[in-house]
């Protein structure tokens, strides 16, 4: 039952999508740091995802939510603009990951090392922490370099990628797993001892003051300015992750996930295809830890633990692997989950245990409760929606249309070598 009502769904009416976006907005913008308000205007992107209007008008929609509604509404609000960055800087984290695990089918528990080194790149090089094992008292550097140290970010986590992919492309499934995850702490380790005998990382007492990023003299340092920066990389990634599926590399990446022996049978390499993925989502992830890195103005080794990964992962998996808008709802609803809802609730049984309505232990304390409500979460995921909540969409084509081609007309391939051969023969 449920699935025919799934596929009698004909979408949401596009007034009602209008009429909920102008409710929440009304509602964001008089009620000063309202959750339901605030996850209205968030839930707003899903509806219009299935609103039965034209893909551009849904864009056109989206953007205005993003670009001039939520600025609008919520750009004076600390709290509402530092929660939106931070779900954007895991949304951006997740498409990342989901191209080694969507695309590819490589299960990776070290995303996070990736993630690390961006942010180490800029922090190092940012602060006067450089000046450690560089001579000349080059550094700090200003916010201006923050820029160019994006694409930094994304070379230095790309070459992490390559020195991951290569000793681990004999192994898969649980083993690749298992490498991956060692490959994470070996890499949080070594920047927690990093500090001896060269003091390259400052070891475990972090470093700081990393500066905010500048633009023509702006100091771009507030949760306002990082939503916008976070918003275009977000953007970037996306637009890179549905060139990337529609691409000869992401058909490639795609039939190494199904069936690595048919895929290495039909010429595609294993090495070359495995390691542009590795590189491919690890270079993303660098790119949003030098943001990270400047939005935090502290980084240590704590930041980058197993967990994270975990975390990144189990957005992928909870919104549908493979499948971009999937990622991106199951990256928000995570986040949100952790920063504001939990967070929230407990706020509210404290409130109302010091006002004597009820007695609450501290042991059960809601927002202690993270790894266990994300355990139920995937348990529920798995057993009503295996494939996500928004799952992935295989491309079909139409056979018909394809053989009244003239491509289907003709000989392709080998076919055509053959009959031209022997066509030379007779001849």
């Amino acid at each position: 039952m449920a699935n025919l009502a799934l596929k009698s769904f004909k979408g949401i009416p596009l007034v009602v999508t209008l009429i909920w976006i102008a409710a929440c907005a009304s509602a964001l913008h008089f009620l000063d740091k309202s959750v339901i308000a605030f996850l209205g205007i968030l839930t707003s992107i899903v509806l219009i995802y299935y609103t039965n209007t034209s893909k551009l008008i849904k864009l056109v929609i989206g953007a205005a939510v993003l670009i001039i509604i939520i600025p609008l509404v919520a750009g004076e609000n600390r709290y509402y603009m530092e929660v939106a960055s931070q779900v954007g800087i895991y949304v951006a984290m997740a498409l990342g990951l989901n191209i080694v695990v969507g695309f590819a089918g490589l299960l990776d528990l070290g995303y996070v090392a990736f993630f690390a080194a961006g942010a180490y790149a800029y922090a190092i090089f940012s602060t006067s922490q450089a000046n450690e094992f560089i001579a000349g008292n080059l550094f700090p550097l200003s916010g201006d370099w923050f820029w160019p140290f994006l694409i930094v970010g994304l070379i230095v986590a790309a070459i992490f990628g390559v020195l991951l992919g290569l000793p681990v492309l004999r192994v898969k499934g649980d083993y690749l797993a298992i490498v991956t995850l060692g490959f994470g702490e070996i890499i949080r380790i070594v920047f927690n001892n990093l500090d001896k005998p060269i003091n390259i990382t400052n070891g475990p007492q972090g470093i700081t003051p990393i500066p905010a990023p500048e633009l023509f003299g702006i100091k771009m340092g507030t949760p306002f300015y990082f939503y916008f920066i976070v918003l275009f990389v977000i953007a970037f990634i996306v637009l890179a992750n549905i060139r990337f599926e529609h691409s000869r590399l992401g058909r490639a990446w795609v039939a190494i996930r199904e069936d690595e022996l048919a895929a290495q049978s039909m010429g595609i390499s294993l090495l070359n295809t495995k390691l542009a993925a590795f590189a491919t989502g690890a270079s993303f992830a660098g790119v949003v830890g030098v943001i990270f890195a400047a939005k935090q103005t502290f980084i240590d080794p704590t930041s980058f633990t197993l967990m994270e990964s975990i975390g990144i992962l189990v957005m992928v998996i909870l919104g549908g692997s493979g499948s971009i808008p999937g990622v991106i709802l199951g990256a928000a609803f995570v986040t949100l989950l952790q920063v504001q809802l939990l967070k929230e609730f407990s706020n509210f049984l404290h409130s109302l245990q010091q006002s004597g309505m009820i007695n609450l232990p501290n042991q059960l304390d809601p927002s202690k409760f993270q790894r266990l409500i994300f355990g139920i979460m995937l348990i529920f995921v798995a057993l009503y929606r295996p494939n996500g909540l928004i799952p992935a969409k295989r491309k079909t084509n139409d056979i018909d249309a394809i053989k009244a081609s003239p491509f289907g007309r003709g000989k392709l391939g080998i076919l055509s070598k053959l009959s031209q051969s022997s066509s030379g023969k007779q001849s």
